[in-house]
């Protein structure tokens, strides 16, 4: 069992968990994620570690409340406990001194590319950050973000916050002004990544994105997290969850994504009925 000790709600429907789990805090590298299941009769839901606190032993999540599991683990206060957190999986980021990186994060991917950006300063690169939300309430951890990075610079879908538009108008300027951009990281919804790829391409610039295909095993063995990457079959779960987003096949990567949509939505609403009569 894995207490919940510290929870927040960042913005609608955004909350932040952090667990007790020393052995897998003491392991996790930026980039890894978890595996977490709340009971016996729950799915096994894939989270991105926001944090790891090394010498308390807290490990940090951050998640968004879409579909039954999200909204059921939502729920959960300071003292209950999940049954199941089985981490670090996935490989690490790659961290090295490259030059110049952009780290992009959109939405509940900032808490992802936090970490990144954060070892990525630490090894002595210049980290310029763009992170994006739909609106104002719904931007999280912008501090976090600026305590990490040599320039940050926000978007809001709507212009409630900063400047409207979407983090790939932030970039485009980026490299419109002569900015020398060694790599790129961005997370988020795929639409956003496919984007920021579409971008560098054309410059060549390096771009890593974390996918989110639907998992199960989380340990290579049932192939449902499969993802095309250069042509060839990859699983995100052991060979990822970065890759080369230049490579990546996003049309086929959304298709998968929506297999199971009607389902969700239907589980969501028997969830959602099943509280309010409830109480």
């Amino acid at each position: 069992m894995f207490k919940i000790l510290l929870k927040k709600e960042l913005a609608p429907s955004i909350k932040l968990f952090e667990f007790d789990a020393p052995l897998i805090a003491r392991k996790a590298k930026p980039g890894q994620f978890v595996v977490l299941r709340i009971n016996e009769e729950g799915e096994r839901i894939p989270l991105t570690i926001a944090d790891a606190k090394k010498d308390s032993g807290r490990l940090v999540i951050v998640f968004q409340e879409v579909g039954k599991s999200t909204k059921l683990l939502g729920t959960l206060n300071v003292g209950d406990a999940i049954i199941d957190l089985i981490g670090p999986l996935g490989k690490p980021s790659e961290i090295e001194k490259y030059g110049t990186v952009v780290c992009i994060g959109g939405g509940v991917g900032t808490p992802e590319i936090y970490p990144v950006a954060r070892a990525l300063k630490q090894a002595g690169n210049k980290v310029i950050s763009i992170i994006g939300a739909r609106s104002k309430n719904l931007l999280i951890m912008e501090p976090e973000m600026k305590s990490v990075s040599d320039e940050l610079y926000i978007t809001t879908d709507d212009g409630t916050y900063v400047k409207k538009g979407f983090v790939t108008d932030e970039l485009k300027r980026l490299i419109s002004e002569g900015v020398k951009i060694d790599c790129i990281f961005a997370v988020g919804p795929v639409i956003m990544m496919k984007a920021v790829t579409d971008v560098t391409r054309p410059y060549n610039i390096k771009t890593i994105v974390s996918l989110n295909p639907i998992m199960l095993d989380a340990t290579g063995m049932c192939g449902v997290c499969r993802v095309e990457v250069g042509g060839e079959t990859k699983f995100a779960c052991v060979d990822g969850p970065e890759f080369d987003g230049h490579k990546v096949n996003f049309d086929l990567l959304v298709k998968r994504l929506r297999t199971y949509i009607k389902d969700e939505k239907e589980s969501l609403d028997l969830f959602e009925k099943h509280s309010a009569e409830c109480g």
